[in-house]
């Protein structure tokens, strides 16, 4: 039977919703495959489903190719195995927790991985159980504190998580790696552009994480990638630090009035005039060593102040911070905080050196203090006194002062060299579909899950974990294939093969319509109809390039000569082409 679209459960809208901000949510609104019910939650329409389960088939083809098993989760579950791995403090306020009428706690699960560990601890003792790969199609919640772009970053969003257990590092690399290349068949099936980066693991943990990023100016990652071959998401990016160079010929560091200057702009200005260098060349923001204070909030609250040396020329980058801090939370230092200590004198903070020229040892702020990588010892910097209205000028890393470790959380900048030597990067901007871990005994060892090896020796599995946002991968392909009319669908995902109108008012030219229609589904074509008798051809034909079927059939006033136009919607192209030979032509 024909979807018929005078039956069909739809509204096309000719205005945008007021909220949309990129074209995948201003067109799937008005297209009528999905509706808002709350910030970051969409009903799915029959034509959102349609393209949804194509989606969801092709990702499922390309996993159960490889023997991996599907299983189904509920989204409703328990504390207790989010609390085993820290996860329930962890996630902070980035989940639904809920308590049912007995006071138990519950959430609403961010990802599985818990519960998918548990399931096969249950069931499975052995290594002969062993190589395992299990997935599902899920949806998943998370209280994004700003829900925005519709289906790109939503609270409520359909995942495919997909799990694979194995008793030896070698067996867990060859499970890394099929899924790996199976998340590359999906995403060439769905014709979608991605890149494979190096990205960090977050709350899931795990020695090795790369994401599948797609190329576009609206993607929330950015990424770097060098023209031999290196590309990492630019919170997994680690500077190429320069090597140790001695210092003993260096003349000692000095303090010198500088005053009105607590900024790099005003330090580096005042450094050129009143104290010049004396090899000619003029400062720059690249000669200061930058202190930035940040409070760091633990997920129980717990405040805690750091202060990060990095070049001058250098920002903090919101996300490596966060990457670097994790799981606290970033955030700048308040009035308050320097109120509480007043050691650190804002605007002219400088390291706790330890010659004693500055703030001794013994003065100690309780502070931690780490350094950008860039400030390896023997490395000169023009950096604050920690008293007013003073900077010290050649002040040396490693002679006059030390650090408590390492933070990478400037931002990284094109041309910077890529860390395997590949070169200088580039950035781009990129939308995360996909993501591979290999988790390691993470979470096997937190819950337990252990098997008999070949001597009889209990070991613990190691694990991997692979996702796919399904819905954000529906958001990304319309990002990806639309123009200023409306969707084009990629023919594998499109909700119907062809969309047949029928453009006039003549009985004459529904009979036909209607004949063409039965033919094409009788030869395995899945048909969307416009039979509505009392709307114009342009109407029917601005619908048509809204919901984006790529190919459409219009039966008009030529019909009876027994011929139609065949619409590519992705060309453009309109053909004349005689009745007999569509299907052919659709196929």
């Amino acid at each position: 039977m024909s979807t018929r679209l005078s039956q069909l459960f739809v509204r096309t809208l000719r205005e945008d919703p007021v909220d949309a901000e990129v074209a995948s949510h201003r067109l799937l609104v008005r297209a009528g495959y999905i509706r808002r019910q709350a910030p970051g939650v969409f009903a799915w329409l029959p034509l959102g489903l349609k393209v949804r389960r194509k989606v969801e088939a092709i990702i499922r083809e390309e996993l159960d190719a490889f023997g991996a098993q599907e299983v189904l989760f509920p989204a409703l579950l328990p504390k207790d195995p989010y609390e085993i791995t820290n996860r329930w403090t962890e996630y902070g306020d980035g989940i639904f927790r809920l308590k049912d009428r007995k006071g138990a706690d519950y959430l609403l699960a961010p990802t599985h991985e818990e519960v998918f560990t548990l399931l096969v601890k249950d069931l499975y003792s052995s290594y002969k159980d062993l190589p395992l790969s299990i997935y599902q199609i899920q949806d998943k919640y998370r209280d994004e504190a700003r829900p925005r772009a519709g289906l790109l970053r939503g609270r409520e969003f359909s995942m495919n998580d997909s799990y694979s257990f194995d008793y030896t590092d070698a067996g867990l690399a060859l499970s890394y790696e099929q899924h790996r290349a199976a998340y590359e068949r999906i995403f060439t099936r769905l014709g979608l552009e991605y890149v494979i980066v190096q990205a960090d693991a977050g709350a899931m943990g795990g020695s090795k994480s790369e994401e599948f990023l797609h190329p576009t100016p609206i993607g929330e990652d950015t990424f770097v990638r060098s023209a031999g071959g290196y590309a990492a998401n630019v919170e997994a990016f680690t500077t190429a630090a320069p090597a140790p160079m001695g210092f003993d010929s260096l003349p000692p560091a000095e303090v010198l009035e500088t005053p009105d200057a607590p900024t790099i702009e005003s330090l580096v200005a005042l450094a050129n005039s009143a104290h010049p260098r004396p090899d000619g060349r003029e400062w720059t923001a690249a000669d200061t060593l930058k202190n930035v204070v940040l409070a760091l909030v633990s997920p129980d609250g717990t405040r805690e102040l750091v202060v990060v040396g990095l070049p001058g020329d250098r920002d903090v980058d919101p996300k490596r911070a966060e990457v670097a801090f994790a799981p606290a939370e970033v955030e700048a230092a308040t009035e308050a905080d320097f109120a509480k200590n007043p050691l650190l004198v804002k605007g002219y903070i400088g390291p706790w050196v330890e010659t004693g020229a500055l703030l001794g040892e013994d003065s100690a702020t309780g502070i931690r203090y780490l350094l950008d990588p860039r400030i390896s010892d023997g490395t000169e910097w023009i950096t604050g006194a920690n008293i007013e209205g003073k900077h010290v000028f050649g002040l040396v890393a490693g002679r006059d002062f030390a650090s408590d470790g390492v933070a990478e959380i400037a931002n990284v900048t094109a041309g910077d060299e890529a860390p395997d030597g590949s070169g200088p990067v580039e950035l781009a901007r990129g939308m995360e579909i996909g993501h591979v871990f290999q988790l390691g005994r993470k979470y096997a060892e937190a819950l337990g899950l252990k098997v008999l090896d070949e001597n009889g020796k209990l070991v613990t599995v190691t694990m991997g974990s692979y996702g796919i946002g399904v819905t954000r991968v529906m958001a990304v392909i319309a990002e990806a294939n639309h123009d200023e009319k409306g969707l084009i669908w990629p023919r594998n995902v499109a909700p119907f093969d062809v969309h047949v109108i029928a453009a006039g008012r003549e009985e004459s030219i529904f009979e036909v319509a209607q004949s063409l229609v039965e033919s094409l589904e009788s030869t395995g074509f899945d048909v969307l109809f416009d039979d509505r008798p009392k709307v114009s051809p342009g109407v029917k034909f601005g619908d048509a390039e809204l919901l984006g079927v790529p190919l459409i059939v219009i039966v008009g006033r030529d019909a009876a000569a027994g011929m139609v136009e065949l619409w590519d919607r992705a060309s453009g192209e309109r053909t004349s082409i005689p009745i007999a030979d569509v299907a052919a032509a659709l196929a």
